[in-house]
């Protein structure tokens, strides 16, 4: 959760905000904070995975959004995770070129059950950006933490 106040990370046995002292109840202080132009923070997180490393690159460049945190750890999350996924596409195509015709329907397979695992987890994150959460992946979540 976060400080509509300030934009800081609440932390689940605070009573109050580090850093401006808001009470976590007081005015909607447990709800992500709202920018100059009316979307709140985690509307901005899950927009950052919607078109990938496009959308994350256009929130890591406009003015209001670029110093809160939260959305600038998804905006990197999301680039990398487009980066990523284009990687893993382009190694399953080159594997799938070299395959013998008897062993493609298996290649096949092998793509379409990545899609699905990265779709699957691309709505998840989305989800979780709208909950006001940081969930960091593996690899990626800690280079996008360092980089918020």
């Amino acid at each position: 959760m976060h400080c509509t106040k300030c934009g800081a990370d609440l932390g689940e046995t605070s009573g109050f905000c580090a850093r401006c002292g808001v009470p976590k109840g007081a005015r909607g202080a447990a709800t992500a904070p709202q920018t100059a132009t009316g979307i709140q923070s985690n509307i901005a997180g899950l927009l950052c995975y919607l078109a990938g490393f496009i959308t994350g690159i256009f929130f890591l460049v406009a003015d209001p959004y670029k110093q809160d945190r939260f959305v600038r750890f998804h905006a990197f999350q999301a680039i990398f995770l487009s980066v990523a996924w284009f990687a893993v596409y382009f190694a399953l195509g080159v594997f799938l070129t070299i395959l013998p015709g008897m062993l493609w329907r298996l290649g096949w397979l092998l793509h379409s059950g990545m899609s699905f695992v990265f779709f699957c987890l691309w709505v998840f994150l989305m989800f979780k950006a709208y909950n006001n959460e940081q969930f960091k992946l593996p690899v990626i979540g800690d280079l996008a933490a360092k980089q918020a």
